[in-house]
């Protein structure tokens, strides 16, 4: 009778040390994600999360307020779309470097102006001192069915040299509205 309560207690016990065992890796496991992050990081989003909670409990915007809002935002965005012709299909984002005062984000987007469709990869380095924080637009890519077409060649690689999304934008418009033009133009001759 001694020897199984013996045996009752010398089970408890080893499931007891499993059990301490589990919880110490899952300790070192949450200590390692911690970690990360600077503490002005937490601080920082323990108190954006603090202002957010007080601006939801004291009822600063209501669900309609929201929802309103969000018409506009989806108005606004409709607009655009039938005005440049440009629409987005896909887009993915992915934090490649985080330090205090530096950011690198990988973007990759994809979408379609008029018939044209695109591609684009770049990355976005954002840098912030005291004052204001600077972007720049680094290892732009683009993809873009151009046919034979050598001058929409050379304005995709020296748009690339250069980084200047806003440029690109502006002319794949007005280049794939005419573009469009001129293949119906063509489709009526034939």
């Amino acid at each position: 009778m001694d020897n199984s309560i013996c045996q009752v207690y010398e089970d408890e016990i080893q499931s007891l040390e499993e059990e301490i065992k589990l919880l110490a890796e899952k300790y070192e496991d949450n200590q390692q994600e911690s970690t990360f992050f600077s503490d002005e990081e937490i601080l920082m989003s323990i108190k954006s999360f603090q202002r957010e909670f007080q601006g939801q409990s004291k009822g600063h915007e209501s669900p309609s307020d929201l929802k309103a809002q969000l018409e506009s935002l989806e108005t606004d965005l409709s607009f655009l779309m039938k005005f440049t012709g440009i629409q987005f299909t896909s887009h993915s984002k992915k934090t490649v470097e985080k330090t205090t005062n530096r950011t690198v984000q990988k973007h990759r987007l994809s979408g379609n102006c008029h018939s044209l469709s695109f591609q684009l990869e770049f990355q976005l380095l954002e840098m912030q001192n005291k004052e204001n924080v600077s972007a720049v637009i680094t290892d732009l890519s683009i993809i873009m069915e151009s046919g034979e077409d050598s001058d929409v060649s050379k304005f995709v690689s020296s748009t690339e040299e250069q980084g200047n999304l806003l440029t690109f934008f502006r002319s794949l418009s007005s280049y794939a509205e005419w573009y469009e033009h001129r293949r119906c133009t063509f489709l009526h001759f034939k």
